[in-house]
């Protein structure tokens, strides 16, 4: 099995470079969204499965 020490997992962002037209702002305000939204739909999954196991069998 790989083993991947954790110091080789951190991710650095330069962002004074880059295409002109990107909207970094923007970028990172959408990725912000869309992980809320994941963890909210998970916790939603989470709570449904276990009012169908409760209410159900």
């Amino acid at each position: 099995m790989l083993k991947i020490p954790r110091e080789d997992l951190t991710v650095a962002l330069e962002l004074t470079g880059g295409h002109p037209a990107m909207d970094y702002a923007e970028h990172d305000r959408t990725y912000k969204r869309f992980i809320q939204f994941t963890k909210v739909g998970i916790v939603f999954l989470v709570l449904l499965l276990i009012g169908m196991a409760y209410f159900l069998v």
